[in-house]
């Protein structure tokens, strides 16, 4: 008989199990990997438990029932298949769930340093996301970047953002928890939309230059049309966040007259193979995101609000559907 794997899953909406499956045997061309640790996306994991979404969206197929949750994982290889290139004791970071043991395909797994801690790894896929849509948004140094939602994708976005050289990033939230979070670094401004208009304090802050790009980060339909307040004429607006929901817009206001762009970055625009044309694939971003953090550039550590072992899970899972406002990075160690 397989060993037991304890398996995050939701049976149904608004419930969450540790259920113990078999362990499962790697294919040829895949790894067995031990986990170490998972990242919780608050997000996306949190909408499929939710259950809140538009019938017959893309939220119903992706989250059908019974869903076994999660995509960040960093674990060991304990088991490699016959034409597998990834030795066993390796440490690697791959898209897998919440889960005790997992197996993925040795070639979309990125070996991480040994320098790079489970904890400062485990971001990588938000990292990923982030990079691949700033990229697509052709963020450029000397330009100005709003960031609408300061969440963890968010709070990368502003990070990853300033590290691109842009003149200044302005993050906008309704929460002071999470505007909290941003670094105190030149450059970096927060934004409370509760009690300041986002477009006057951009106004103030670029002498009525506007901003270059809008990243939309806070997932909600109803959000977006005010975001594009904030833009110059000819400006980009980078969908970063995946709305459950839709959006109305007069397209002759919000992209004709002013030439707004608006720019989908789902983490599936990354190119399959680099090219010269575009070498950023998603290996490419994760060991920039590692390079960064060994260069002491970037500190995800302070991101975490929330540490827990993967036994304490369901009772996780419940307190951030109940109430996510107060979780930032949420990580389970196995």
């Amino acid at each position: 008989m397989a060993d037991s794997n304890p398996t995050l899953v939701f049976p149904a909406e608004r419930t969450v199990e540790l259920q113990d499956r078999e362990r499962p045997d790697p294919a040829d061309d895949e790894v067995l990997i031990e986990t170490d640790t998972t990242m919780v996306s608050t997000g996306t994991e949190i909408t499929v438990l939710s259950g809140d979404y538009p019938p017959e969206s893309f939220w119903d197929d992706y989250g059908e029932y019974p869903f076994v949750t999660g995509y960040t994982n960093v674990g060991t290889v304990v088991e490699a298949g016959a034409d597998a290139e990834l030795d066993e004791g390796t440490r690697v970071a791959s898209w897998t769930p919440h889960a005790a043991s997992v197996t993925a395909a040795a070639d979309e797994c990125i070996p991480v340093p040994d320098d790079v801690s489970d904890a400062e790894a485990v971001p990588f896929a938000i990292a990923q996301i982030v990079a691949n849509g700033l990229r697509r948004g052709r963020v450029d140094w000397g330009e100005t970047v709003v960031v609408y939602g300061l969440g963890i994708l968010g709070q990368l976005a502003v990070r990853l953002a300033h590290l691109a050289g842009v003149e200044r990033v302005i993050g906008v939230d309704r929460s002071e928890n999470r505007l909290s979070y941003l670094p105190s670094e030149p450059g970096i401004t927060g934004v409370d939309a509760v009690d300041t208009d986002p477009a006057e304090a951009v106004a103030d802050l670029t002498d009525g230059a506007m901003a270059d790009v809008v990243v939309e980060v806070t997932g909600n339909p109803d959000a977006i049309p005010d975001e594009f307040d904030v833009l110059r004429d000819q400006g980009r607006m980078v969908l970063l966040s995946s709305p459950h929901g839709e959006t109305t817009l007069d397209f002759h206001d919000y992209v004709n007259a002013p030439s707004y762009e608006i720019i989908g970055a789902h983490q599936t625009s990354h190119p399959e193979y680099a090219t010269p044309a575009d070498p950023w694939t998603k290996e490419r971003h994760a060991d920039l995101f590692f390079t960064y953090q060994r260069q002491g550039r970037l500190d995800v550590d302070p991101l975490y609000s929330h540490v827990r072992d993967y036994e304490d899970a369901p009772e996780l899972y419940r307190e951030l559907l109940e109430d996510r406002t107060r979780a930032m990075g949420v990580r389970l160690e196995w």
